[in-house]
């Protein structure tokens, strides 16, 4: 049980569980360890699980028809990252979801989710939260990339999310940002010299 108290202890700031109920969930949860670069979804397959990560960074991207890549988003410690469209919906995913660092997971896979669910209600509420939240999270990420400076943008980042920036290699920032890898060095370089 012990392996499972991170992902428990986010549950819990959502909603109430009785033992029996916390005994229910860590039932339907795996716990898988990856190592860097290894792939958890893939596009052309079907992502069939929501991933919890306990420990580890993973960014999930896609790779457009110039064989450019952009990063979609970033998941580490106590954050939680899929190919969502692609496992709410059951159709083949379009993301790629790879391991930055050596990571350890919780997974549960779409169709213990469904019952879990139906058992229990009340995590209906947490998913609905998980779905806001994220929401949120892409409404702001598109207002700033449409409304400000490629800097801007960064020194947004940065201020929002200082933990992921010390973490994720800078090809994989300067994707997100939807910039260069030579323009993010450029910044990174002018914000140095300003200090």
């Amino acid at each position: 049980m012990d392996d499972f108290l991170p992902i428990l202890d986010y549950v819990g700031r959502h909603i109430h569980l009785t033992d029996e109920e916390i005994a229910y969930y860590v039932s339907l949860l795996k716990i898988k360890k990856i190592r860097k670069k290894q792939f958890i979804v893939q596009p052309d397959f079907v992502c069939n699980h929501r991933t919890y990560i306990v420990k580890g960074a993973l960014r999930s991207y896609l790779i457009d028809a110039n064989g450019q890549d952009h990063t979609v988003a970033f998941g580490i410690d106590d954050w939680w990252i899929a190919d969502f469209d692609s496992y709410l919906f059951r159709q083949p995913a379009t993301l790629f979801v790879e391991a930055l660092e050596d990571s350890t997971l919780i997974q549960i896979s779409y169709d213990d989710e469904q019952k879990l669910t139906e058992t229990l209600p009340k995590f209906n509420k947490f998913y609905r939260k998980l779905a806001e939240n994220g929401y949120v999270y892409l409404q702001k990420r598109i207002l700033a990339d449409i409304s400000l400076t490629a800097t801007e943008r960064y020194e947004n980042f940065l201020n929002r999310y200082p933990l992921v920036a010390a973490r994720v290699p800078q090809y994989a920032l300067a994707s997100y940002l939807g910039i260069s890898h030579e323009l993010l060095s450029k910044i990174r370089n002018k914000r140095v010299k300003k200090s």
